[in-house]
């Protein structure tokens, strides 16, 4: 019988679009999954989660307001 080890997926890239209100998360499996607030509270809450609990070795980068709109 053989095993084949699968590595855990874990946050490598976090967009914030601020104008949008959302953040896309990236894996290191290449899975990107896209959150979407519904008021400025709700998008300062998760920004202030994603600030206070992203790794130190992933990404954590701002769209361009003027591209990403």
């Amino acid at each position: 019988m053989t095993f084949e080890l699968q590595e855990d997926e874990y946050l490598t890239r976090c967009v914030v679009n601020t104008t949008a209100r959302t953040f896309s998360l990236y894996s290191n499996t290449g899975d990107e999954k896209v959150v979407s607030c519904d008021t400025v509270t709700e998008f300062m809450n998760v920004l202030t989660f994603v600030r206070n609990t992203i790794d130190e070795d992933a990404e954590l980068v701002y769209a361009d307001p003027l591209i990403a709109g």
